[in-house]
């Protein structure tokens, strides 16, 4: 598929995406927590990137929660102008955030470079492809990062049969969700 078909592809997918997830309940956080936790823990020494959820995401803050409690350190990311990677600060809970781009809240501490990402998105399938919000920041940020492993973190209804990617999307390692059991390593 060319690169204007897969633009338009995704922004059909993008709209459908979102109003599959606005159907579901944010709070769903605490089951996709134990299912995280039990199935995805990083490895000891991770520096783990999480994400303030915004709109309609799954509510990952009590994963946060959790992996600091089990002694990680974690880190937020900050949305820089487009055309870059995202920048990741230091985060704790307690940390004062700060608004920026899109709507997001982000620390504004040390810089990070995490080994291990929770990822939020619109859309994934079965082949590890995740639809994102279209501006490219988590791929360019992926790139830089190519061994860190990269957990998208969704709710079950977000499961699509085929995510339109292009040469220069990252595939996920695996998912999480709600649900026991259902995303698998790739």
């Amino acid at each position: 598929m060319d690169d204007l078909r897969i633009s338009a592809a995704k922004a059909r997918a993008r709209a459908l995406a979102a109003e599959r997830r606005a159907a579901c309940d944010p709070a769903q956080g605490a089951r996709l927590t134990e299912n995280a936790l039990r199935e995805y823990l990083p490895p000891a020494g991770a520096i783990v990137a999480g994400y303030w959820p915004i709109s309609t995401e799954i509510d990952i803050r009590p994963l946060l929660h959790a992996l600091h409690a089990r002694g990680y350190q974690l880190c937020l990311p900050e949305a820089p102008p487009r055309g870059n990677a995202l920048i990741f600060r230091a985060w704790q809970p307690g940390t004062a955030l700060v608004p920026g781009r899109f709507g997001t809240l982000h620390p504004v501490g040390e810089v990070l470079r995490p080994n291990f990402f929770l990822v939020p998105l619109l859309a994934f399938d079965a082949m590890g492809n995740r639809l994102g919000y279209g501006g490219g920041y988590y791929d360019r940020t992926f790139a830089e990062e190519p061994d860190a492993f990269r957990l998208g973190c969704a709710f079950s209804a977000q499961e699509v049969h085929a995510v339109p990617a292009g040469s220069n999307d990252v595939k996920l390692h695996a998912f999480v969700t709600e649900l026991p059991g259902d995303g698998a390593t790739r």
